[in-house]
């Protein structure tokens, strides 16, 4: 008699405090993994948000580049400052599109090493070969505004 006691004592199973410890550590893991996925998120939204930046002063700069530097001089421009504002999106698997304003400012400047002075006929004349573009652009994310430089060279 003592025998089978011992026997229905070992093969009782699983009890309720087993089991709900069990689904507390289980919730602890869930929530773990849970911010671990939305910090990669975060992440994602933040690098892909960097390269649309680094696209839109490339573009900035490119686009100026085609004009020329005849284009970028003080008497061409009304102002050295050139700013303005671009939106992109891109699609999410399985949500929304994302969508970042950018806004960008141009600072066109003389480039000091692709200078020459020439004394001609005519007396000392200042020629600039080349026109310097600091791009500065700048967007929104998560209440804070984050932002870039990029400078070009147009000859």
């Amino acid at each position: 008699m003592g025998n089978s006691i011992k026997k229905q004592n070992r093969c009782r199973g699983f009890g309720i405090i087993e089991i709900l410890i069990s689904i507390v550590v289980l919730g602890f893991l869930m929530m773990a993994l849970l911010n671990l996925q939305l910090g990669n998120r975060d992440a994602l939204l933040r690098i892909r948000a960097r390269d649309g930046a680094v696209d839109v002063a490339q573009d900035a700069i490119d686009s100026l580049s085609i004009l020329g530097v005849s284009a970028l001089s003080k008497t061409a421009l009304p102002s050295q400052k050139i700013s303005f504002s671009k939106t992109r999106s891109w699609q999410r698997t399985g949500g929304f599109p994302i969508k970042v304003n950018y806004n960008v400012e141009i600072n066109v400047s003389d480039d000091a090493t692709y200078s020459s002075e020439e004394k001609s006929y005519y007396g000392s004349m200042d020629h600039t070969y080349a026109k310097r573009l600091d791009v500065k652009v700048s967007w929104p994310f998560k209440g804070t505004t984050h932002s870039i430089k990029y400078s070009g060279v147009i000859r």
